[in-house]
Formats: C-alpha cells, structure tokens, sequence
C-alpha cells in the first residue's frame, strides 16, 4: 500500500507545474465567446504563405518508410512562426549569407520565449537576403532545420499534461474564446490538439484566423498545420457541445478533439 507514495517526489516536477497550468487556463479571464464574436473581426494574425514555413512536418503515420522524415517537429515549428514574426526582420535586399549563418540565426530567434512581447524594429534580429519565413525556409532548409531547437522538451513540455484533466465542454468553450481573444488582439494562439486517451491525434498547429457561423453557434479557426504548408487548415469548434474538430485538417480522421493554448506564458 505504501509503495505508490514512494514514486511521488518523482512525479512532483511534472504535476505541480502541470496543475498550476491548468489553473492557468481558468485564472485567464476573458469575455464570454458569444460577446467577443460580436466585436468587429479583425485582419488575419498572420499571411499564411509569407509568415509561415514552406517546408513541412512529416507524419509518422502518413509518411512511414520515408527515408528523410521529418517527424516530431509541429510544436517546435509552430512556435519558432511566432518568435520570427516577434524577433525578426527580413532585408532582402542585403547580399544572402551561408547556410552555416542562417542557421545561427535561426537559432538566436528560436531561443527568445514565444511570450514576451515583440521587439522594436530596430532592435530585431535580421535576416538578409530574403523578403519573409516561407522564402527563406524553402530556399535554405537543411540550414533552418539546423538551427532548430530540439524537439524533446517540446514534446514532454510540463503544462502538455494538461490532457491528463478533465475537460468539460465549458473549459472548452473557455478556450475557444481565449482563442478569439488573442486573435482580436493581433497575436496567432498555438494550439496542442489531442484525442488522448486514444492516441491517434497528438499535434500542435497556429491558429491565425477565424470566422464565425449563423449566431456563432460555430467558429472555423484558419490554422497554419506544419504537416501541410501549402495550404490552411480549418479546425470548427462547435459551441452547441463545446467541442473541437477537423473542419478538414491535413491527415486528421478523429470525429472531434481538445485543444489546449500553448506558449503563452511560461506555465502553459
């Protein structure tokens, strides 16, 4: 009986943060979502195809025997959009680097927290050569994928363990609004979605744009999905049942999901 408490101090550094995360997520107050939708909606967060990676995540499950998988990387791809368009600079018309300086570049943007607030222009890190992320990263892609950071902490981040909480759909509808918040003011919101317990879907994509149906009783997000660059993709949350789903989303076959914020401050 008494060897489950021996593995607790273990488990502390994972569930105390995990729970103050999730605390996180309810301390945020916002508006209620059906007030937000009747503000005036504003221009897209960002320009999908300019801000955004031109090379992709690769699925394990869509991409299996692929020699050159790229795998694993959606969280780290989606955050390092929001660190460039908070921390750089593009300058096209300054002469273009080796891949080897690209890459170091990339790296001194991917190693500022995607929370803290924007630079100043003339403060940002810039990037010669090319005129935006999607030119850049599909002209020198091994040197941005060098300059990366690793995927690991991305994928065992504490405040991922959220999913192990309950999640009514009023949690749900919270986060919908919180998305529409951040969205009103400007800024792309990082999402986690996940079916957990079953563990067909295990993904991270930015949400840039929304619309919103009828009365609002849904709301279609734009999302830039770094398993397919080439175009957006849509994720409905239906406020009916305070549910997420596929509205399509490249490779996703679940019926619905939950989604989580992600990167928004140091504890989610």
């Amino acid at each position: 009986m008494r060897a489950p408490w021996v593995l607790l101090p273990l488990l502390l550094p994972v569930l105390v943060p995990a729970a103050l995360g999730f605390v996180a997520t309810f301390w945020n107050r916002v508006p209620p979502l059906p007030v937000l939708l009747r503000r005036a909606r504003p221009d897209p967060a960002l320009r999908f195809g300019v801000d955004t990676f031109a090379f992709r995540n690769d699925s394990r499950i869509h991409h299996r025997g692929k020699p050159d998988l790229f795998a694993n990387w959606c969280f780290v791809m989606g955050r390092a959009v929001v660190q460039f368009q908070r921390f750089a600079r593009f300058d096209p018309a300054a002469p273009r680097l080796a891949p080897a300086e690209y890459t170091a570049l990339v790296r001194r943007v991917t190693t500022r927290a995607p929370w803290r607030a924007p630079l100043p222009a003339d403060a940002r890190i810039v990037v010669p050569g090319f005129s935006c992320l999607h030119e850049l990263t599909g002209a020198e892609e091994a040197a941005v994928k060098a300059g990366l950071p690793g995927r690991f902490w991305g994928l065992v981040r504490f405040s991922n363990w959220r999913l192990l909480y309950p999640h009514p759909g009023t949690q749900q509808t919270r986060v919908a609004a919180e998305i529409v918040a951040e969205l009103q003011a400007g800024r792309p919101a990082q999402l986690f979605i996940t079916d957990f317990p079953r563990v067909r879907l295990n993904h991270s994509v930015l949400a840039y744009a929304y619309s919103a149906e009828g009365d609002g009783d849904a709301v279609d997000f734009a999302v830039f999905d770094p398993n397919d660059p080439s175009r957006p993709g849509r994720v409905r949350f239906d406020r009916r049942i305070g549910r997420f789903r596929p509205a399509p989303l490249c490779g996703v076959d679940v019926p619905h999901f939950r989604a989580f914020r992600q990167y928004c401050s140091p504890l989610i």
